[in-house]
């Protein structure tokens, strides 16, 4: 089971909108030789999520944002080209329920009960009408779906990095490693290398590492290509659909499910993930959503081939 909910917008034609190239930030990006590894994980942690069996992958030279795209830079965006984000176009976005002041005022999505359906939430109001983000410009901007940040990739002069490019990136020549710094396994109170849940999900995060949301995106120390947090803080979107070729029962199921929405792979885990629920916080690890879904825990980062 999965922290992210799908969506349940009703699906309608959305104009593609392409905007000429503005010139990526340089100084925030990595290049990377490329090479061959090994994708996915040695071990059945998830067997439904079709991460395992790894596999041998080749590489191409590429480089790739330090840091996901922050709130500042897609404000910048927002500014020059005047884009209308989905959250926008559909009015309303899932809220994480801690994270709002009257969480029992919004619906709640059934089944995953800790979703609320928020009138007003977008990127720059991410808890809805009342909240901003002036206090959170370093933050990953979030509340973005796939189709927003896929605007955004062609306004930078980017892309969206393959489900292979960011798993290589993330993990830095460690030779599978199962996290950016290692193998060490996070725990709930010394050992914080990385945004995620601390206590008992989903109604008792004690904010051990300093932060109950999303925290600066140059927060903790980077990985050994100097990226940072690649796994924590909000999920990012990837260019792939989605597919699991490794197929159980019940990864039919899903896969069959990604097939039918269009879903897109995101990469790395979020500040809601936690071992005891959601273990999705490794490199190999993996899950999707639809591309017009936003929500308080997915973002982004760029690739330039």
């Amino acid at each position: 089971m999965t922290c992210c909910p799908p969506s349940d917008r009703t699906a309608s034609a959305r104009k593609q909108t392409s905007f000429p190239a503005a010139g990526s930030d340089l100084s925030e990006v990595v290049e990377l030789a490329g090479g061959k590894f090994l994708m996915g994980a040695r071990e059945r942690v998830m067997p439904e999520d079709g991460e395992y069996p790894a596999r041998a992958v080749k590489i191409w030279p590429f480089k790739i944002d330090a840091c996901a795209v922050t709130n500042i830079r897609f404000a910048k965006f927002i500014s020059e080209t005047g884009y209308i984000t989905d959250a926008e176009n559909y009015g309303w976005s899932f809220v994480f329920f801690s994270l709002l002041a009257r969480p029992d005022a919004h619906e709640r999505l059934a089944g995953l009960e800790w979703w609320r359906r928020v009138e007003g939430a977008r990127w720059d109001r991410p808890e809805g009408p009342g909240s901003d983000v002036q206090d959170r410009m370093d933050h990953p901007v979030t509340q973005i779906s796939w189709n927003d940040a896929t605007a955004f990739a062609s306004w930078a002069g980017g892309r969206l990095p393959t489900e292979a490019e960011w798993e290589f990136a993330a993990q830095a020549g460690q030779k599978q490693a199962r996290y950016p710094w290692g193998d060490a396994e996070p725990d709930d109170t010394t050992f914080l290398p990385c945004n995620i849940w601390q206590g008992r999900f989903p109604h008792n995060n004690t904010g051990a590492d300093g932060h109950i949301g999303t925290a600066p995106v140059r927060s903790y120390d980077p990985n050994p290509f100097g990226l940072y947090n690649m796994v924590g803080n909000t999920w990012e979107w990837n260019a792939d659909a989605y597919r699991i070729r490794s197929l159980s029962k019940s990864a039919k199921l899903i896969n069959a499910e990604a097939t039918q929405t269009g879903g897109r792979v995101v990469k790395g885990g979020s500040f809601l993930c936690h071992k005891s629920y959601c273990n999705r916080y490794r490199i190999a690890a993996r899950s999707f959503n639809t591309p017009d879904t936003t929500l308080s825990h997915t973002g982004f980062r760029l690739c330039y081939s």
